[in-house]
């Protein structure tokens, strides 16, 4: 993955796989199956944000649909990318924003609609008759007020003839240099697929030090010079921001009371804000607020600044060779919204490993 090279096709009909990812933002799913070509073939990717639409057809160099899966129709999805009567992968990793403890406060002005989208994923999903199913969203999807959404949708999958596993994985655990809480769900008719194990313990995760630190100093709002990293860039904050920030002890140090905000003292729940990442631990979950340290623990372990786009894409495990398009607030939040590819990558490879049993034994 650390060799990635956007726009070189996405493995070949010679992969006894295809790739389908609704919800496909820039790429993030479809990254960890590209990084086995010898079982998968990406064939596209579905979603409604143009930009992040750009980001994918650069990355993996196939067609792309602009479209509210609502409206979309299985047959126009086989004749748009090709899908054939070869063995199929299909991503569904729906916005989270509607399943999140984070709306809790906005939970008396009505249902989110987006938690209907893994019905509607489930309904077109089983119309095209996949082998392997892969959703990622929120542990809250699982559990609590939305669990009825992972119910409509594993008995659509049930009724087909699919087994449906899920698990809530921290993406630390699959070597994302972040915490990340996320709940995977695969639908299956396989006998034999299980569920991969998180592999790093953890002592073992991998930290904010390895990911960033080998990066030159910016200044805020700073533009790169030529030769320069075109995304190693961080916003230009308010020199209120900046008063904060330096403020804030090093290496996971918190704001102290009394500075900043006066209103962030009188209300709980945001003692992280303008907070420094810790150099010798993984980072925060990264989100697509993650450019603006008021919004989180998102402000550089020493340097008196937020996160580069750089930093963030490396906080998500995203390769430096992956493409963004988009200005910076764009790729912030394509970054923020993605699944991290090496969460996704371990996934792929459980599957992989399924596909390969089953040649073997013939089935």
């Amino acid at each position: 993955m650390n060799n990635w090279q956007p726009g070189a096709g996405m493995g070949h009909l010679v992969a006894p796989f295809d790739v389908l990812d609704f919800f496909c933002c820039a790429g993030g799913a479809s990254l960890g199956f590209a990084c086995l070509p010898a079982y998968f073939h990406i064939l596209g990717g579905i979603d409604i944000d143009s930009i992040a639409l750009q980001s994918y057809q650069k990355n993996f160099n196939t067609p792309v649909l602009q479209k509210d899966i609502t409206s979309v129709q299985a047959e126009e999805l086989k004749t748009h990318f090709g899908i054939t009567d070869r063995p199929l992968v299909l991503i569904g990793c729906a916005p989270c924003q509607g399943f999140s403890t984070h709306r809790k406060r906005y939970h008396d002005i009505g249902e989110d609609q987006r938690n209907t989208l893994i019905g509607s994923f489930a309904e077109i999903a089983v119309e095209l008759n996949p082998a392997y199913v892969v959703m990622e969203n929120v542990p809250e999807i699982l559990r609590g007020k939305y669990v009825s959404h992972y119910e409509e949708a594993r008995a659509i999958f049930e009724l087909h003839g699919y087994r449906v596993f899920q698990r809530i994985y921290n993406a630390a655990g699959m070597g994302v240099p972040q915490s990340r809480q996320r709940a995977i769900i695969v639908a299956t008719r396989s006998l034999s697929y299980q569920l991969p194990e998180e592999w790093l313990s953890p002592n073992e995760y991998a930290t904010v030090r390895q990911a960033i630190s080998q990066l030159p100093p910016v200044a805020p709002g700073a533009l790169p010079a030529a030769g320069d990293d075109p995304l190693h860039v961080c916003s230009r904050h308010k020199e209120s921001t900046l008063a904060v920030i330096r403020q804030v002890p090093h290496d996971g140090g918190f704001r102290p009371k009394g500075v900043g905000p006066q209103c962030l003292d009188r209300v709980k729940g945001f003692s992280d804000v303008y907070g420094r990442l810790s150099w010798d631990k993984p980072s925060v979950t990264i989100t697509r607020y993650a450019r603006n340290p008021a919004s989180g623990r998102f402000s550089h372990p020493e340097q008196d600044r937020g996160l580069t786009v750089r930093e963030v894409a490396r906080l998500q495990s995203f390769p430096d060779g992956f493409a963004w398009c988009g200005n910076p607030g764009k790729c912030f939040h394509q970054i923020g919204e993605a699944v991290p590819p090496l969460l996704s990558l371990a996934i792929a490879s459980s599957i992989a490993e399924d596909i390969k049993f089953s040649i073997n034994a013939g089935i």
